[in-house]
């Protein structure tokens, strides 16, 4: 009997949310959570489900200025090491955009280890801007190179961390953004306090963030004063800025 051949996993896009736009003139790029070291194939509905609401709160936002919202499907769950299989697959999806829609400015947008995925995938030249929402980063270790943030150089950085959160270690993302800031000005960070790994207690104040840090950067919409004031600051008050309770209900909708 033949044996059969293993089947190959490619990443893909998923269908464009809400309504796609006849122009489009910038891409979002959500990249769901993953898991450290895994080879097996990511639930699609569930990977959609974990980034639904900030997709549909930056289509709604971008619907009159030719945004295009696509869910990452990735080829496997894990990050799995050296490979970085997410990352590779988030450029990918870069290239893909590029392809789909011509020279047009991408934001990649990641949460959990999708939030490592979108810094490391960062350089990508078509990527002008990036959104980490409580990102998973390795436990720094001496004998390993750092986590790379040269390719942040020229593009808009945020990142969003919840004080309280058990399973991503802000210090973490802290200390990348100050190695980032170095090479890169436009990069900024802020904490909501006592928050945890999903960022719901505060989820609204989150989405509006993360809206105007988005139009911001793919259409040149003026930043919310936070958001001035964190990029203009320099370490460490950049990027400890607090959330503050209520954030986006003065913003325009």
């Amino acid at each position: 009997m033949a044996q059969e051949a293993t089947p190959v996993h490619t990443a893909r896009l998923g269908r464009a949310l809400g309504p796609e736009p006849t122009a489009v003139s910038g891409v979002v790029l959500l990249l769901p959570g993953g898991e450290e070291v895994s080879g097996r194939r990511p639930s699609a509905v569930l990977a959609a489900a974990s980034v639904r609401a900030l997709g549909r709160r930056l289509t709604r936002a971008g619907r009159d200025r030719g945004l295009a919202t696509h869910v990452v499907h990735y080829r496997y769950r894990g990050w799995n090491g050296s490979e970085a299989h997410l990352a590779r697959d988030a450029a990918w999806a870069a290239a893909e955009a590029v392809r789909r829609y011509g020279d047009v400015p991408v934001c990649l947008a990641g949460i959990g280890m999708g939030g490592r995925a979108a810094l490391r995938a960062g350089g990508h030249e078509a990527v002008n801007s990036v959104l980490a929402l409580a990102p998973w980063l390795p436990d720094e270790d001496v004998a390993a190179p750092p986590e790379p943030v040269k390719q942040l150089a020229g593009r808009r950085v945020l990142i969003v961390h919840g004080t309280n959160d058990a399973r991503s270690d802000p210090e973490l993302s802290f200390r990348l953004a100050a190695r980032a800031k170095k090479a890169n000005r436009e990069v900024c960070r802020f904490e909501v306090h006592s928050d945890g790994h999903g960022l719901s207690q505060y989820r609204d104040e989150v989405l509006a963030l993360a809206e105007d840090f988005v139009m911001g950067a793919l259409f040149g919409r003026a930043f919310s004063r936070p958001v001035q004031d964190a990029l203009a600051a320099p370490p460490p008050l950049g990027l400890r800025m607090p959330l503050a309770a209520g954030f986006g209900k003065s913003l325009r909708r």
